[in-house]
């Protein structure tokens, strides 16, 4: 009993504050930090949110773009701390909670209608 309340503080205190909200079909820049070496950048990745899983401190996204007509996509972890930033360029109108069904589009038919 007193591991598991121990336990749940150490992941409170993990934890971002300021977490943006956004969901499902929204296009988002995610700010990641990439090390090379001593120094450090940031990144910046643009594309569709295409899943969210749900957890505390392992809630997780998944982003969708297409670089040079290849499809890319990439698992961000919400509270870590090489997540710098995620700001949301737009909103998606959506139907599904996972829209892996874009993998398989190509051209117009792979983009989501924005939400008016």
């Amino acid at each position: 009993m007193i591991i598991m309340d121990l336990m749940e503080i150490v992941k409170k205190k993990q934890m971002k504050e300021n977490v943006p909200a956004f969901n499902v079909g929204d296009t988002v820049k995610v700010h990641v930090k990439i090390k090379e070496g001593e120094r450090a950048r940031i990144q910046v990745f643009e594309g569709v949110v295409i899943a969210k899983g749900h957890g505390q401190v392992e809630e997780t996204f998944t982003v969708r773009k297409i670089a040079h007509g290849i499809g890319v996509e990439r698992v961000f972890p919400l509270h870590s701390p090489v997540v710098e930033n995620v700001e949301v360029s737009r909103k998606g109108k959506v139907r599904r909670c996972k829209l892996y069904y874009l993998r398989s589009r190509v051209g117009k038919a792979a983009k989501v209608k924005e939400l008016i």
